[in-house]
């Protein structure tokens, strides 16, 4: 989150270069954080993470939960084509995929650390 909110304020100041370097990173660790989920989904194969709130928290958690899982898996696909139009030059397409990409992309990554706290800080199973 922190890297796709620097390369946004990087290419809104014009700084194409660093832009760049700040949204490969983005992805880089996107991508890192992606195989390392799912290794870990696959080594603790039938483990699953109870969500121990209730009520306004449980109504707030799950549709957050459900829309984040549809998203990180759409944002996929977007991003990798935001990227790849991005590298072959064409900025004008890469321009408007990323205006879709971006806010979806920023939202699975807010989302993914607040499921985090919701299940591991706030309110973790007994």
């Amino acid at each position: 989150m922190v890297l796709l909110t620097i390369g946004f304020l990087l290419i809104r100041n014009g700084k194409k270069d660093a832009h760049r370097k700040a949204m490969i990173s983005a992805f880089t660790v996107s991508c890192l954080f992606l195989a390392g989920y799912v290794t870990n989904r696959i080594l603790v194969k039938g483990v699953h993470t109870e969500f121990a709130g209730e009520g306004m928290w449980a109504a707030i958690y799950y549709p957050m939960l459900i829309s984040h899982i549809i998203l990180a898996m759409a944002i996929v696909p977007l991003a990798l084509r935001t990227l790849y139009l991005a590298v072959k030059g064409n900025y004008e397409k890469h321009r408007r995929w990323a205006r879709v990409t971006f806010p979806l992309w920023y939202y699975v990554s807010l989302t993914g650390v607040l499921i985090y706290f919701f299940l591991y800080r706030w309110f973790p199973a007994g």
